[in-house]
């Protein structure tokens, strides 16, 4: 056997320890390399979806941690898209069972987005927009923030309330973090998730839009509004998220 498969059959076992044991290594030895690595993951894991983590028992969450490090091919090494490579695991691979909670997808999903927030890098002072001067700027998202739509009250989910089915209404948010660093959490109305929404949309595709054009966008799916209602109802908001940096000004030249 060349080193190749000695160094496949090594990592193979270090994932799923059901298999054959790598020739020459000694048990007590592959057990300790096995646990490094795992406890790892799990730390991380069960660090970046606390809440997740605290409606499972112990022994449940530590098969679910165990099944995504057997069966998940993650894509990268860095640590802290760890979490990313745990949520794919869960929406595109795991089959639930009777024993997860129905809002499982959503649940983790939030606590990702809060993860994704606090790391992502940091708006320059130079986008950072005067709330009076708004309209002269081209908008766009933050790279700290994001908008989010769920089923179930996500934010109050705990050990002592766990809903069992979602909510009649829809939770919008914008999980944004704020200029002191701080992760926060802003509750939105339909209306101005959907404006937040669509900037959001356009500064993934590299683009901004100015404050008009969003009326303008605006009038297109409200055509029973005049204009200047909504100009007058979405200008309070883009200040605030402007106030908040949840929008900035963009640095295109458009």
């Amino acid at each position: 056997m060349d080193f190749i498969e000695v160094q496949q059959q090594f990592m193979d076992y270090i994932r799923d320890p059901r298999l054959p044991l790598p020739e020459g290594i000694e048990p007590r030895r592959m057990k300790i390399y096995r646990e490094l690595f795992f406890n790892n993951i799990a730390g991380f894991v069960s660090s970046a979806f606390p809440v997740l983590k605290s409606v499972y028992q112990d022994d449940q969450w530590q098969a679910l941690v165990q099944q995504f490090f057997v069966s998940h091919d993650c894509k990268t090494p860095i640590f802290v898209e760890i979490a990313g490579e745990f949520l794919a695991f869960l929406q595109h691979e795991y089959q639930m069972t009777e024993d997860d909670p129905v809002f499982m997808l959503q649940l983790a999903h939030y606590e990702w987005l809060e993860l994704c927030v606090a790391v992502a890098p940091d708006t320059p002072t130079a986008q950072l927009i005067n709330i009076t001067e708004l309209s002269q700027h081209r908008l766009c998202l933050a790279a700290c923030a994001r908008v989010a739509q769920y089923a179930f009250d996500v934010q109050h989910i705990s050990i002592d309330y766990q809903p069992i089915k979602p909510t009649p209404q829809a939770h919008f948010f914008c999980v944004f973090r704020e200029l002191t660093d701080e992760v926060a959490f802003l509750q939105l109305t339909p209306l101005s998730a959907q404006v937040l929404a669509y900037i959001e949309q356009m500064s993934y595709s590299q683009q901004s839009v100015t404050v008009d054009a969003i009326i303008i966008w605006l009038s297109e799916h409200y055509p029973q509004m005049l204009s200047k209602t909504l100009l007058s109802g979405c200008l309070p908001l883009l200040q605030q998220l402007a106030q908040k940096g949840i929008i900035i000004s963009s640095l295109d030249t458009e």
